[in-house]
């Protein structure tokens, strides 16, 4: 699943890029508080990572560039090790599929090739049901999530989402575009599972790749496994952490 210049005594729109750099900026900075506390967790086992996708209609004009990132995120997690990856969407009338537990990414990046967009509404609800049922079976480390639109009952959601920060698991959230409704509605399940959200669009694009590469790295084992990562995001995410 998830608004867009007059006379210049009027206030201007600020950059799309300041907008995407500000954003990706305090990304940055609640992914370094999370992994402040992953830090002194036992290493043991094997880091669980849910990726869920709103593939209906809206998301088709920027669904290329929307696989092709997450595509590199999974090819990252290949190479990390380490790290077992499902993918869930949802699209259609009522569609919402879930893949196995894998430990080769790269076998979503292909599944998620052969994925395209039908109309239909958001079904967010049962990707919180979903990560929920499977964190209870065992721990999920970290939900990524990337959707335009928000379709469904805010408070059901945020119960859900609530839910799921209690049992500590937190929620990436990317926003397409610029729909202030999602935006509000992802913004506090962020809040409310102690994770973090960033506007996801062309312009920020390098940069929202390197962050997903570092999520993929803090879900397989926090800081050591970022050290691996040799991008900006990651590097920051490290010097913040001394």
């Amino acid at each position: 699943m998830l608004a867009t210049k007059q006379p210049t005594t009027k206030p201007t729109t600020p950059p799309q890029t300041e907008q995407s750099s500000g954003a990706v900026a305090d990304f940055v900075a609640r992914v370094n508080a999370m992994t402040h506390a992953r830090a002194h967790e036992p290493t043991g086992k094997r880091g669980r990572l849910l990726f869920a996708m709103d593939a209906t209609m809206s998301r088709q004009p920027t669904w290329d560039l929307a696989c092709q990132l997450q595509g590199e995120m999974f090819e990252t997690v290949a190479r990390t090790g380490g790290l077992d990856v499902q993918l869930i969407y949802f699209r259609g009338f009522g569609e919402c599929q879930a893949s196995k537990w894998v430990s080769d990414a790269r076998a979503l990046a292909d599944l998620m090739s052969g994925i395209d967009c039908r109309g239909g509404h958001t079904q967010i609800s049962k990707v919180l049901s979903h990560a929920r049922a499977e964190h209870n079976k065992e721990p999920v480390n970290a939900v990524v999530y990337v959707g335009d639109a928000m379709e469904e009952d805010i408070d059901r959601l945020a119960q859900k989402a609530g839910e799921l920060g209690l049992l500590g698991c937190p929620m990436f959230l990317f926003q397409e575009g610029h729909d202030v409704v999602a935006e509000r509605a992802f913004k506090e399940f962020a809040r409310l599972t102690k994770g973090a959200y960033a506007r996801f669009n062309a312009g920020a694009a390098a940069e929202l790749a390197a962050l997903l590469r570092a999520v993929a790295a803090f879900a397989s084992g926090g800081r050591s496994a970022l050290r691996l990562q040799k991008s900006g995001p990651a590097r920051l995410l490290l010097e913040q952490l001394r």
